[in-house]
């Protein structure tokens, strides 16, 4: 199933403008990404100083289940023709890769979930860092799960199987080459996602994993009848709890008009520290980042979620659930790069890109901005940016 529901990224998507083919300088994404195929088994981990993983995650089950919009499973094409183009304002030290796409066909959504946290699994066990494109939010559910599968085999001393290999490069690069044996990802149901989650209850204390959601909504919705786009944090919180490891959420922009009573209920319920929209809005940016503050300080680690209706439909036609009375991108930007200077985020992805609503590819290129910033504020906090303006 790993095969038929894994392919390798295609290589075409990636073009765009060439004003050298020798000055870095010049460079744009397109010329500077490599990839990787998670089939392999014949790499080891990435000994560069800091690379970048994409992975897709072609699925808008998540999203059909909950009645929203679908098609957000063309969303990772969409991004990766907008990253195409972008420049190269990192040092030739930072390494980007494409790891190809997850695609949620003639399986479960709950499967898919499933390959996708193999594949983070996979991609954290080589040294790169994830960038999961999306995609319905239900990314969520197996990105988490991805992360802390890694984390345990981390914490207990177990080296987490790899099996992933490189094809073309424009420049020499780290080679990433496996000396362990592994094998490839295979079917699982939602019972067994998280099986390998906390196992040895004699083993070092569970890594406190801190999820930070850019979101209008909770996605805290019971799911009596399976998993959806809007019950990931709900799923999390109960795995938590089962495995007695700790649960930390923290939602910024979530809407009142787009939230049950009940959901407010539940987050109280669960100790869930959210923020509003109104209050990014009108607040000042001080009192946000306080509350980032004391958030981030109890974790060890950071997994940050962007699903794209948070944001105002003026910036983010391209979802399921617009949003007129959304957030700005500037504010979004100025959060997400404080975050990222702690140097605690482990990982990230953004999630309902949806080009069939899109008008002009503005979603796909408000995602390819976010990515850009992730990527050179984590090269600035690692010393590897060009510092030109």
């Amino acid at each position: 199933m790993f095969n038929t529901n894994y392919k390798i990224a295609n290589k075409s998507v990636w073009q765009g403008r060439i004003d050298s083919e020798d000055d870095f300088d010049a460079f744009r994404w397109h010329q500077w990404v490599k990839f990787i195929d998670l089939r392999k088994d014949d790499l080891v981990p990435f000994s560069g100083k800091l690379g970048f993983a994409f992975i897709g995650f072609c699925c808008d089950e998540g999203v059909r289940r909950n009645k929203g919009r679908t098609g957000a499973s063309k969303g990772p094409r969409s991004i990766r023709k907008e990253l195409a183009n972008l420049p190269c304002r990192f040092s030739q030290e930072v390494k980007l890769f494409d790891a190809g796409n997850i695609y949620c066909e003639n399986i479960s959504l709950e499967e898919c979930q499933a390959l996708l946290s193999k594949a983070v699994k996979k991609i954290l066990s080589l040294n790169l860092f994830p960038i999961v494109l999306g995609g319905g939010h239900e990314i969520a559910f197996g990105h988490y799960n991805g992360i802390l599968n890694y984390l345990n085999c981390l914490y207990e001393g177990n080296p987490a199987p790899t099996s992933i290999s490189t094809s073309s490069s424009n420049f020499s690069s780290n080679s990433i080459s496996n000396s362990d044996t592994s094998s490839n990802a295979s079917s699982n149901s939602s019972s067994n996602l998280d099986s390998t989650l906390n196992s040895n209850p004699n083993s070092s204390p569970a890594p406190k994993l801190g999820i930070i959601n850019f979101d209008a909504h909770f996605d805290l919705r019971p799911y009596p009848n399976g998993g959806t786009s809007g019950t990931m944090f709900k799923q999390i919180a109960d795995i938590c709890q089962n495995k007695g490891i700790p649960y930390s959420y923290l939602p910024i922009g979530i809407q009142k008009h787009r939230n049950t009573v009940s959901l407010f209920k539940t987050a109280d319920k669960l100790g869930v520290k959210y923020i509003l929209a109104n209050d990014v809005i009108h607040n000042d940016d001080w009192s946000i980042l306080e509350k980032l503050d004391d958030f981030i300080k109890l974790q060890d680690h950071i997994y940050i979620t962007i699903c794209t209706d948070v944001f105002s439909s003026a910036y983010a036609p391209g979802v399921s659930a617009t949003q007129p009375l959304g957030l700005e991108p500037e504010k979004i930007l100025k959060f997400l790069k404080y975050i990222l200077k702690s140097n605690k985020v482990i990982s990230f992805d953004i999630a309902e890109v949806s080009p069939r609503f899109d008008q002009d590819n503005t979603t796909s290129n408000l995602a390819s901005a976010l990515i850009f910033t992730v990527i050179n504020t984590l090269a600035k906090v690692n010393n590897l940016s060009i510092s030109y303006v």
